[in-house]
């Protein structure tokens, strides 16, 4: 249990030792500095510990955010001071000095935890304050100044702005108008009844699932509920964020849930949608996969983009100059929100056309919506990369050589052409990328299955690929060299297996496609929460992009289409199995030591 510490003199009619109780503190009397000291050093280390001055006046909110909020290590409000276990040893110096310095009891009267607060800072300490607005969070220092303070207090509804900061800052169109207002009620009433964010996490991913079978059946009534348990499913999906932050409970694991079983719901929703339409005797697996390849490479243009630039030095630019400038414009901020086809918007028209037309349609609505925003995106993006003064750091270029997913071919073959990459202009990596994966793509799409052009163009994609990682990312366009990876790889399996023409071929490759962008994405989370790539051993097993790509069109020579749908389904479980284990058991191991809490507060997905 917390244990928080009260210094100073006891104010008769104060709240604050039950506030404290009720968010779960232990709460120990300090008669003055020395005492707090002595308190401070009992406090098991692997707990969490406060300081809070008695005349402390403010919002039960107000100290719900500055002592509780696991994702820092130190945090302070006015008259308030917390450490988590990792930040003891920095409060424990503090607290030492100002015993020191203050004389112990003579000054025990004064504001000490903000003096504690202060040594932090004086110290180095990245100290977290959180953004209080209208709350009230106080120490007066006479009666008068009390009674204003209570005033002030009782003046400010704190469940309303509780229930306010629940919901993302920054969300689309539909979640903001059309989840949230009543989304955030359901965040209380969970939380209310003790309920966590990842068991609401996992109730969303259940209702998808629920939905994906319901579309799997193929009748009309099976697609109308099939479009409205996503509907619910997307509630529960925006519950589980409000509900973290309304209570407080972020955690590595949940950030983590929330993430994947994001992707898991939608792809898992498209597959329904195909099994249903073939139900109906329509095939609509190649479109099933052309969607998630999309919406994959996507998401790999906004977390390249990211990791390339949010570190960047004189990061300055005139086309992100006038996206500001449009932002201030109330309604160009919703239609540049909508038109990005973030997940309500997307959802929302599924579920939609789930209901009302066929899957095809859904399919087709789905391409074409998200063909316009990627193109819209990936086009500001480079303009923004190629006007923007910017020197990029080691530790982005380390991220995108991660996200590129270069397996021992591209690895062997960087080494070789080190000397040769240093010769090429800056352009070259993106437009290497470019090319190879062109190369190996039109090759499948253009020749009949089991010739040997693919393996040519595979050879030629190595190559490119390993010339391309083969110097430090950090050119103005290398952010693209990821997701160039991504759609050589995912659209040459794409290209072979309906090249193949025989039934299964398509969904085997669904499923191996679904692996691998499961480790992609993975790779993504690692990476933002500060938990370093997957293992090379990892990368190495699963071969890289390369790799992978290489093996998928040697088979396409040397075996039947029956058998290259044999392989295909080996190769999905294979990589799914691989990466799934590694994966859980480093979250979970994560978890268990008490890795950060990360809660994503960025774009849409």
């Amino acid at each position: 249990m917390p244990t928080a510490i009260l210094t100073g003199q006891p104010v008769p009619g104060s709240s604050i030792e039950s506030e404290l109780r009720s968010l779960g503190f232990d709460v120990q009397h300090a008669s003055g500095a020395a005492d707090t000291e002595t308190l401070l050093a009992r406090v098991p280390a692997a707990e969490r510990v406060a300081v809070v001055d008695a005349r402390f006046v403010g919002h039960p909110h107000a100290l719900r955010l500055g002592l509780t909020d696991p994702r820092f290590p130190l945090a302070a409000v006015p008259g308030a001071v917390t450490a988590r276990p990792d930040g003891r040893q920095a409060l424990t110096r503090a607290m030492a000095r100002e015993n020191s310095a203050g004389g112990g009891t003579a000054l025990a009267v004064d504001n000490l935890a903000d003096r504690i607060t202060a040594a932090l800072d004086t110290d180095g300490a990245t100290v977290h304050r959180p953004e209080l607005g209208s709350l009230v969070a106080a120490v007066p220092g006479d009666p008068q100044a009390r009674n204003e303070a209570r005033q002030a207090v009782a003046a400010v509804d704190d469940e309303a702005v509780r229930l306010k900061s629940a919901v993302k800052a920054r969300d689309g169109f539909v979640t903001t108008f059309a989840i949230s207002p009543y989304s955030r009620y359901i965040a209380r009433w969970c939380a209310r009844r003790g309920l966590t964010p990842n068991q609401v996490t996992t109730a969303s991913l259940l209702t998808a699932l629920i939905a994906a079978g319901c579309a799997a059946t193929g009748t009309r009534g099976g697609f109308v509920a099939a479009g409205v348990l996503l509907i619910a499913s997307f509630v529960l999906d925006c519950t589980d964020g409000q509900l973290a932050r309304y209570s407080l409970q972020y955690s590595t694991l949940g950030a983590w849930l929330d993430a994947t079983f994001d992707r898991a719901k939608e792809y898992a929703y498209y597959a329904g949608l195909a099994l249903g339409a073939a139900r109906g005797g329509d095939d609509v697996w190649a479109l099933a996969l052309g969607a998630m390849v999309l919406q994959t490479c996507r998401h790999v243009v906004d977390f390249s983009f990211n990791e390339a630039n949010h570190d960047a030095a004189a990061n300055t630019s005139p086309t992100a100059a006038l996206s500001d400038r449009l932002d201030s414009v109330g309604w160009t901020v919703w239609l540049r929100r909508m038109i990005v086809l973030p997940i309500g918007e997307r959802w929302a028209m599924i579920a939609v056309l789930t209901a009302v037309t066929t899957p095809r349609i859904t399919f087709y609505a789905l391409l074409i919506g998200c063909a316009f925003a990627a193109t819209y995106t990936t086009a500001g993006r480079v303009l923004r990369s190629l006007t923007r003064k910017a020197t990029r750091t080691d530790r982005a270029a380390k991220a995108l050589a991660d996200l590129a997913d270069s397996g021992p071919l591209a690895e062997a073959g960087a080494k070789g052409l080190a000397k040769t990459a240093r010769r090429l202009p800056g352009f070259a990596a993106p437009a290497l990328a470019l090319l190879g994966g062109l190369a190996v793509v039109a090759t499948a799409v253009f020749t009949d299955f089991g010739g040997p052009w693919p393996l040519l163009g595979a050879i030629v994609y190595v190559l490119t690929s390993a010339l391309a990682v083969a110097h430090p990312l950090k050119g103005a366009l290398d952010w693209l060299v990821p997701p160039f990876f991504r759609a050589a790889e995912y659209g040459t399996v794409l290209a072979l297996a309906a090249k193949a023409d025989v039934n299964g071929a398509l969904p085997a490759a669904f499923g191996l496609v679904a692996a691998v962008a499961y480790h992609h994405y993975d790779t993504v989370y690692r990476i933002r929460g500060d938990a370093g790539a997957p293992p090379q051993w990892l990368v190495r097993t699963t071969g890289g992009h390369e790799g992978r790509t290489l093996v998928i069109t040697a088979l396409a020579v040397l075996l039947t289409a029956t058998q290259f749908k044999v392989a295909l389904t080996v190769l999905a479980v294979a990589v799914a199995l691989v990466v799934l284990v590694e994966s859980i058991r480093f979250w979970v191991a994560a978890h268990k030591v008490g890795a950060p809490a990360v809660h994503d507060e960025g774009e849409p997905a």
